[in-house]
């Protein structure tokens, strides 16, 4: 698989807030869309995009979605995988700002992308669709979107030089070509949309070309562990929480009500640190893959 594709199944099955999924596929759509009079169809030639699609638009608006993996594209011989929607068609169209009065519409209104984190998603619903980045491997670097519409294609460029990502905008042929050439960027890019694992390999190469700027190489990954961290450590803290939403905390195990506890006194600690902090103050050994034991439990107690 290459390495597009990689990064396009790596960031497919990521867990995004409701506001982030909106403005993914309002992109989705804008760039993938073909509108009939009684429904519209989405082509991909990822099956995970495809799922991903089908799945957000499946609990974002309940609806019913046919989809065909039968298709092939002509030109690249890649299968294609279509999904048709015809419930609440209209309904989703305007929702997510493809139509307005009837009019085709491919800029999105401000109201779903207002905060930065909605504009991160819909730069990564518009990669999903039309983008694609070089191996690293390969002599040059270089990131694209292709884009049919002049006008989504310079909103694109907008939205990446607004988190300075030092995009340019080209004409080639019917398209327009959105572009990044500096590694650096485009590795900043990567761990945007949250493809660890493939910034990993990225940053991997990258530092094998060049060591003379390996410092600078390795921060990326590094970062990319912090926000890791970040990112596990207040999804526990979320799970404690909605932990005493749902149970009386008093009447918990001892051993989950002490997780709970030191987890809210050192909310920035890893698991290891979080072991270490309650065998010393607690004096009762404890481990750390028994920390991740008691939290999967919590996770459970939620779920139940």
């Amino acid at each position: 698989m290459s390495f597009t594709g990689n990064i396009k199944n790596e960031i497919s099955n990521i867990e995004y807030s409701n506001s982030e999924n909106i403005a993914e596929l309002s992109a989705i759509l804008n760039i993938g869309v073909k509108i009939f009079d009684d429904r519209f169809e989405i082509y991909t030639e990822n099956i995970s995009v495809a799922r991903r699609i089908y799945k957000l638009l499946k609990e974002t608006y309940h609806i019913e979605i046919d989809m065909d993996n039968t298709g092939v594209n002509k030109l690249r011989k890649n299968k294609l995988v279509l999904l048709i929607i015809k419930d609440k068609f209209d309904f989703i169209l305007n929702d997510l700002c493809i139509l307005k009065n009837n009019k085709r519409l491919y800029l999105p209104e401000q109201y779903l992308v207002d905060e930065d984190k909605d504009k991160q998603a819909y730069l990564r619903g518009a990669f999903m669709m039309c983008g694609s980045i070089n191996d690293p491997k390969t002599s040059r670097y270089h990131l694209e979107f292709v884009i049919s519409n002049e006008d989504t294609a310079n909103y694109i460029n907008d939205l990446l030089n607004e988190m300075y990502f030092k995009s340019k905008v080209i004409k080639r042929d019917k398209n327009f070509m959105v572009y990044i050439k500096e590694s650096e960027k485009i590795s900043d890019f990567i761990k945007m949309i949250n493809a660890f694992n493939s910034l990993f390999y990225y940053e991997d190469i990258r530092i094998y070309r060049d060591h003379k700027n390996m410092t600078n190489r390795l921060n990326n990954c590094e970062q990319a562990n912090v926000d890791k961290m970040i990112a596990s450590s207040n999804e526990q803290l979320e799970m404690i929480s909605k932990l005493k939403e749902q149970y009386d905390f008093d009447l918990l195990d001892d051993k989950i009500k002490t997780i709970c506890i030191y987890k809210e006194k050192y909310p920035e600690s890893s698991m290891a640190e979080l072991a270490m902090i309650i065998s010393s103050e607690t004096e009762k050994p404890i481990s750390k893959s028994c920390i991740n034991h008691r939290f999967r439990k919590i996770k459970e107690m939620i779920k139940k």
